[in-house]
């Protein structure tokens, strides 16, 4: 999303499948965008720097008739960082195949175009919103862990929707309510994905043209709520609500030039749409329906329980049910306790329940959502009006993970963990602000007692932001993470750990209200990297961008 349509951003720890439903399985993010009041006027700016990025843009607040009014438009073109995969899937096929047609070491296809256009319209308790988002987006690594330096993939996204949210609608009735339009669009990749490169061998078979795949679907979801807060009994704050969706993939295409079994298809290229025998999915629909309650009581002085519980109702997979209680103490004027738990889901995915003709994995129709179940003690400590501190101590059980066992996704895996994070931020003066975090975990895969992998032991962050003299803003970030284990059963070497430093200088009201700003990013170019599924097949992990460069200029009318 385009962070200058952004207002602020909202992190909710801990499950929330009791209020939010699906994938809130560790937190919520809730991105605010802007509304015509915090833009009051024209903004416009633009930005440049490495990999040959530019960005523009502009957004527009105020008045159109009765309506308080948004308006932001902006585009923008990256050819990516050019980081290097020195061993990729097709490394390791030919080692094993005899062939030599591997393009690592390579740089990865990073390059990124994107358009955003959004509109914010209110009237009193009705709020209208629109966003519409294309991109031409580089594969990465290449779909398949073989690199890919030419294959672009063409996703949109179409969000419309219209809320109504009245305080005293009724004595003690607060009420909202919410209609909504999500259209996706992921086409096919153009120039084609290349699987494997050109003369790549699997088995027998042999790709003079390469293994060719070209997935593209097409998703409409639409969704209906209505939610109602009771204020009318003492010391309780009681929500409930209920709501409906509809998630229809109705489209999907795809040309390839192979079968279910790696063989190539005598004819080439076919498209392969529609086809059971050829294609990795047919169209799917999904109903939902949920329905959920919630009380705040105030049982005591200083004490607060939060009980929620909602209950999904879904049209392929059945049903889930989802608590979250919270207890929370005031103990002092400047001392919170609360001790939290909750559970949530992440519902399986079309191609997890109904892929075809994968010759890795196909899908399950009878497999049933991944859920976790989340404990939390936490204790918020302002020793001084200019010094906040936050401690959160944690464990965490999941069950029913989705994973291919034998070519077929079943919930095979469960997955165990605990940790402690500290944060603090620091008023050292008028201009100087200090902020900090430090994160300890360890997670535990059920069925081997291994570490799970993947997730840092340790991470930490600092961020430092001086006003040194006036109108002129510096700004420090460091970033640390540490003790990234393997997945069990890969034997690849550890990863190293990595430090990166960001600097950002800042200068506002330069001649008539301009602000510009330069940041350099990973100052110290450190070679930084972000571990590989062992199932993807690629030796090399992700490398993060070196040091690069950016200048950005905006101006308010």
């Amino acid at each position: 999303m385009p962070l200058e349509n952004v207002a602020r951003i909202e992190i909710i720890r801990g499950p929330g499948s009791a209020l939010y439903g699906a994938d809130a399985f560790s937190g919520v993010i809730n991105v605010i965008t802007k509304t015509a009041a915090d833009v009051s006027g024209t903004e416009y700016g633009a930005r440049a720097g490495s990999f040959n990025t530019r960005d523009a843009w502009i957004q527009h607040g105020g008045k159109l008739g009765e309506l308080d009014a948004l308006f932001y438009l902006g585009v923008g073109n990256t050819d990516g960082q050019k980081g290097i995969i020195q061993e990729d899937a097709q490394t390791r096929m030919d080692a094993r195949f005899g062939t030599a047609v591997s393009l690592a070491p390579g740089p990865i296809n990073a390059q990124n175009k994107s358009v955003d256009a959004r509109a914010d319209l209110s009237y009193q308790a009705w709020r209208f919103r629109a966003a519409y988002q294309q991109r031409e987006l580089g594969s990465g690594g290449g779909l398949g862990g073989s690199l890919d330096p030419y294959a672009r993939t063409h996703p949109s996204r179409l969000y419309l929707d219209l809320s109504y949210d009245q305080a005293n609608w009724a004595q003690n009735w607060n009420v909202s309510a919410v209609v909504g339009y999500y259209d996706i669009k992921d086409t096919s990749g153009n120039p084609t994905y290349t699987l494997f490169p050109a003369g790549a061998k699997i088995g027998a078979n042999t790709f003079p043209n390469g293994m060719i795949g070209n997935p593209g679907h097409y998703e409409q979801h639409t969704h209906a709520s209505v939610s109602a807060v009771y204020t009318g009994f003492e010391q309780h704050r009681i929500r409930t609500g209920t709501g409906y969706r509809v998630e229809d993939m109705y489209a999907v295409q795809e040309s390839k030039n192979y079968g279910p079994t790696y063989a190539p298809l005598p004819q080439g290229l076919v498209d392969a749409t529609g086809n059971p025998a050829l294609a990795y999915l047919l169209p799917h629909k999904r109903n939902l329906a949920f329905v959920f309650a919630q009380d705040e009581w105030n049982f005591a002085q200083d004490w607060t329980l939060t009980a929620g519980v909602r209950h999904d109702r879904y049209s392929d997979f059945g049903g889930t049910t989802n608590p979250r209680l919270a207890l929370v103490w005031d103990a002092a004027y400047n001392v919170v306790v609360k001790a939290m738990h909750g559970t949530a889901f992440r519902a399986p995915s079309f191609s997890e329940q109904f892929g075809l003709n994968n010759p890795v994995v196909v899908g399950n129709p009878n497999i049933k959502p991944e859920t976790i179940t989340t404990d939390e003690l936490g204790l918020s400590w302002q020793p001084v009006p200019q010094l906040k501190t936050d401690l959160n101590f944690f464990q965490y059980n999941m069950r029913n993970i989705i994973l291919p066992v034998g070519a077929v996704y079943q919930n095979s895996g469960g997955q165990t963990g605990q940790g402690f994070e500290f944060e603090a931020t620091f008023e050292a003066a008028s201009n100087l602000q200090l902020t900090g975090n430090v994160s300890v975990q360890h997670s535990k895969d059920a069925a081997t007692g291994q570490d799970a992998g993947l997730a840092p032991h340790q991470r930490f962050f600092a961020r430092v932001d001086w006003r040194f003299v006036p109108l002129w803003q510096l700004g420090t970030t460091i970033n640390n993470v540490r003790g990234r284990m393997r997945e069990p059963g890969d034997t690849r070497a550890l990863l190293p750990d990595y430090t990166t430093v960001d600097l950002t200088l800042r200068h506002e009201k330069i001649a008539s209200d301009w602000e510009i700003s330069a940041t350099v990013t990973n100052l110290f170019n450190r070679d930084a990297r972000e571990p590989t599924f062992k199932s993807v097949g690629m030796n090399s992990d992700l490398p993060l961008p070196g040091r690069a460069f950016y200048v950005q200029a905006q101006h308010k009318l």
